[in-house]
């Protein structure tokens, strides 16, 4: 807990030591395995969730029960925290991708004390406002992007959000190719035929669900020519 803390990424690093000790009191802990729901869409949010250990994606149902994934969060990613503020339902769902750890914090520590440090909300403020301009972002390119500008960026998003295995090329994240194409706006085939041509072309490795980049220059050129 006290990396999440001291992270001066974390959202609680702006607290006091004394408002750290407090709130370790208030914090429930959740243990999801992997490819268990943390919430689900159209649920009353319970609780204002962040992540401590583990990898968490939410996803959002679409037409014909397609699934689109919009966000993916790692430590010390808050979660589950729109639906709270805006007084909503949920309107995704939350899922770990591995055995995680949750820490929950009640609406009613929430509002009467967290938010009532103005350091915490400032850096809420800002948490949120990056979220929003990520979500312009991937809705410009998801839609005007061509299938392999948008697998292209994908991969490139996976790297920038996970990271690296110690050989520092394959990607810390291994997802299944229907979370793949749920993550580029396209379908499980088009993803897969994808792979294969980036593949062939040297760009990335394939073993599985590990992916490794051979070429992270090209795979940014194909990237930003959409």
């Amino acid at each position: 807990m006290k990396k999440i803390f001291e992270n001066p990424k974390s959202i609680f690093s702006t607290l006091n030591p004394e408002e750290k000790e407090d709130l370790l009191n208030h914090i429930t802990l959740a243990y999801p395995k992997k490819n268990e729901f943390i919430f689900k869409e159209g649920e009353k949010p319970t609780a204002f969730m962040f992540l401590i250990d583990g990898k968490v994606i939410i996803y959002k149902e679409g037409v014909g029960g397609r699934e689109q994934i919009i966000r993916m969060t790692k430590p010390p990613g808050i979660i589950g925290y729109r639906a709270m503020l805006a007084e909503e339902l949920h309107i995704g769902s939350a899922i770990a991708l591995e055995d995680s750890t949750v820490g929950l914090i009640s609406q009613e520590y929430l509002y009467g004390k967290l938010l009532k440090n103005p350091d915490f909300t400032l850096k809420l403020l800002h948490k949120i406002s990056r979220e929003l301009g990520f979500s312009n972002m991937r809705t410009v390119t998801l839609t005007q992007k061509h299938i392999r500008g948008r697998l292209a960026e994908s991969l490139l998003l996976l790297k920038e959000k996970y990271g690296w295995e110690n050989d520092g090329a394959t990607l810390k994240v291994y997802l299944s190719r229907e979370d793949i194409a749920n993550l580029s706006n396209m379908t499980t085939s088009n993803a897969i035929r994808t792979l294969s041509t980036f593949a062939g072309e040297k760009v990335i490795a394939i073993d599985g669900r590990k992916i490794r980049i051979l070429d992270i220059h090209k795979l940014e050129k194909i990237s930003k020519l959409g």
